[in-house]
């Protein structure tokens, strides 16, 4: 091929890089672009090579010229069309350009065990004066591959995600920085072990607390897939990127109803776009990302090698900046590195210990910070003062109770132990002839059995009075009818009678033991100590932060139906005289979804049992995911409420998740799936994503009872499966037999 063909085809492949942005736009510039290069081709024949040199030269001047016109016209969705492009910059473009060396691990091409994640030790030199430094760091990051199809497009596998997790234990084992890219469009919906939605909460709590400088680049955020790998301590984000809980074409589908076979209108494609706020600089503006870098107009291809050049600039620069904002000395650093924009110093990636954990301080409070404006807090200047006073007395309380004192009482504890060990191993020694007469006294017998019985978790059996304590009788009990139970066909049930179902038998099947679902109520009076439930955080209301069309009144028509401000209801109760904080997902608000007003009702739960050193219960009445039409300031609550849980089950408390019903996505992926102690009501359903989603995804349809109970607790995604009718017994025994010194009653 000649010079002046390959700069035709390059002139061709630019104009269909143009058409393939913008769609079936008619657009002028376009318009001329394809005119010109057609006049020229068609009059090629007849030109000298001086004119076809000038033409060429006039062409490829118009084109620039166009470009970075048609920038100005870009649409948020043209931006989603940008960042999918095969043309598009991908991770081992930049591996290549913006690294001075790397080495690729965890597998290569196609063998891997998920393609779709890179990981690459590599490292940057950095001349400082008539000094060379060598820095390494971690790279990890999604590869879309320039259409390569073993990459399943950047759509993450669980082993992905468990593969990245791995090498940022290596990072931070090694103390170095880790750079994560972020190129999905979301995680691949796939229940095998270790699970879509366990696997990237694992990920998201891991990362709430790795110990090394984590710097994000994003290309394309889509909801959970990105976060598996976004919990950073500083976001640069592609001046053409986008970041959001969904794709626009999910949220189109979900607003306009559509069926699995009939696409919504390109028209409802591009208003979710625009409504959901999902371009760079929409997400600056809410400081959800911390800078943009700016690209070459409509985008960064492989060719462009001074945005290879800013790259490197600007992830240094954020590297250096983390590592000195925890540093003691770096007075006259930080000054050239923020004031002077001068990044020709020298700093050292390594940490200290001290740094280490200023940084998992300032991290907390970074993401503590956000979506601060995305909820409406009601509560009145004397609420929100008292409200202070009792935290800050709580705070004191809690130190000189259980840190001042706490501490030497414990090693006064610890020792008489001991010691009372000592004296026991020497009197069996002494009495041992004796000791099986002994242990035929009867009070002697009594007591083993009480300690063998609270050691164990209780389950139903016919003919337990389940109901002693039963105080609320579902609405549904009043209905004259009878229901078949869906197992019906396979275990011959009989049809059941609504009173007795509803009533007698807290809406258990009373032949297979399938559970109907049953109101948030019916666990509030049965499971909870009589009048020991009181409800904090109620001012806190969900709303409409990026007035969304038509979430306002749906938002209006679930607080009036429910008499709740938001899907999360925080209080303090009792178990059998155990008190205990929880947050709530109640299905009937919005399925449960979670937004920022939910989000922050949650952080403040969790804060408050770490306060009063009480278990913390999240219970799960039902959750669809996170609430799409809140855009990004849903998504931030995997990362924020992760956060929080980590803070608390690192002071030492007992976190516990009860699933019932249908529980989904991102909470699923985050703030519930990372508890060590997760635990659903039998037929309960708990997954990533539903069959739709999967079916559209992967192009396959799952098995029958895929997000069942039992199939989550066969893939060790939950830890058991309770009756209904036990679960107050079955709480109280893992209260008394879970956790450790830190909970007040022990």
């Amino acid at each position: 091929m000649t010079d002046i063909e390959k700069q035709i085809q390059d002139l061709r492949e630019r104009l269909q890089y143009i058409e393939d942005i913008f769609g079936n736009r008619e657009n002028t510039n376009i318009t001329l672009l394809r005119s010109k290069l057609q006049d020229f081709i068609h009059n090629l024949p007849s030109l000298g090579p001086g004119q076809i040199k000038r033409q060429l030269t006039s062409l490829s001047d118009l084109f620039s010229f166009l470009e970075n016109k048609l920038e100005k016209e870009l649409t948020p969705m043209d931006r989603v069309r940008i960042v999918r492009h095969p043309q598009r910059v991908c991770l081992k473009d930049i591996l290549e350009n913006v690294y001075d060396n790397y080495t690729e691990i965890g597998g290569q091409g196609e063998y891997s065990i998920d393609p779709s994640m890179i990981i690459a030790r590599a490292y940057i030199t950095r001349n400082v004066g008539k000094k060379t430094y060598k820095q390494p760091v971690m790279v990890i990051g999604q590869e879309k591959g320039h259409g390569e199809e073993f990459r399943n497009g950047g759509s993450v596998k669980p082993w992905g995600n468990a593969k990245a997790l791995e090498y940022m234990k290596v990072a931070e084992r090694e103390n170095i920085p880790i750079h994560t890219y972020i190129f999905t469009p979301g995680s691949y919906p796939i229940e095998d072990y270790p699970g879509a939605a366990q696997q990237i909460a694992r990920n998201i709590y891991a990362m709430a607390g790795i110990r090394v400088p984590v710097i994000a680049v994003l290309s394309e955020g889509g909801s959970g897939g990105a976060e598996a790998i976004g919990l950073t301590d500083t976001r640069i984000m592609l001046s053409h990127g986008y970041y959001s809980v969904i794709s626009p074409e999910g949220a189109a589908a979900i607003e306009g109803r559509s069926s699995s076979t009939r696409k919504a209108s390109a028209q409802l494609v591009e208003s979710c776009a625009r409504q959901l706020r999902i371009t760079a600089r929409d997400n600056l503006e809410m400081g959800y990302v911390d800078r943009i870098l700016q690209e070459p107009p409509l985008g960064a291809r492989p060719d462009h090698f001074d945005f290879f050049r800013k790259l490197r600039r600007e992830v240094i620069l954020a590297t250096d900046e983390i590592v000195l904002s925890i540093r003691g000395v770096k007075l006259f650093r930080a000054i050239a590195l923020r004031k002077l924009n001068n990044p020709n110093i020298y700093v050292r990636w390594s940490i200290s210990s001290k740094s280490k954990e200023r940084l998992i301080w300032r991290r907390y409070q970074k993401y503590r910070g956000l979506c601060s404006w995305a909820y409406q807090d009601r509560s009145t200047n004397f609420q929100k003062c008292k409200s202070a006073v009792l935290e800050t007395g709580w705070s004191v309380y809690s130190f000189l109770r259980y840190e001042f004192f706490g501490r030497h009482q414990r090693a006064i504890t610890h020792l008489a132990e001991d010691v009372q060990g000592e004296v026991h191993a020497l009197m069996d020694r002494v009495t041992h002839r004796f000791s099986s007469l002994f242990k035929k006294l009867p009070w002697v017998r009594k007591e083993r059995e009480d300690a063998c019985q609270l050691t164990t978790l209780s389950t139903w059996e016919a003919g337990m009075s389940w109901n002693e304590h039963c105080r609320y009788v579902s609405p549904q009990a009043n209905q004259d009818k009878t229901l078949t139970c869906p197992n019906s066909e396979k275990h011959n049930c009989l049809d059941l009678w609504a009173p007795d179902l509803f009533g007698d038998f807290a809406g258990v099947c009373s032949h297979c033991g399938h559970h109907f679902p049953m109101e948030y109520e019916w666990y509030l009076f049965n499971v909870f100590d009589s009048r020991s439930i009181r409800e904090f955080n109620a001012p806190i209301e969900a709303s409409n932060p990026l007035e969304f069309d038509g979430l306002t009144h749906k938002l209006d028509k679930a607080k009036k139906q429910t008499g709740h401000k938001s899907a999360c209801m925080t209080f303090e109760a009792k178990i059998k005289g155990i008190q205990v904080a929880v947050a709530m997902l109640l299905a009937r608000f919005r399925g449960g979804s979670v937004g920022a007003a939910e989000g922050e009702k949650f952080i403040r739960a969790a804060e408050q049992a770490r306060r009063k050193h009480m278990p913390f219960l999240a219970y799960v009445h039902g959750t669809a995911g996170i609430r799409i039409q809140e855009g990004t300031n849903g998504l931030l609550q995997m990362p924020r409420c992760t956060l929080a849980v980590r803070r608390y089950l690192e002071s030492g408390g007992l976190y516990l998740v009860v699933y019932d019903t249908n529980s989904y996505a991102g909470p699923v992926a985050s703030f519930l799936g990372c508890s060590p102690y997760q635990f659903a009501i039998r037929s309960a359903n708990i997954g990533f994503a539903g069959p739709g989603v999967i079916r559209e995804t992967t192009g396959m349809d799952i098995p029958p009872n895929y997000h069942k109970s039992f199939q989550a607790l066969s893939r060790g995604h939950i830890q058991g499966i309770w009756d209904r009718r036990e679960i107050r017994n079955n709480l109280h025994h893992a209260l008394m037999t879970m956790g450790g010194e830190f909970l007040y009653y022990r």
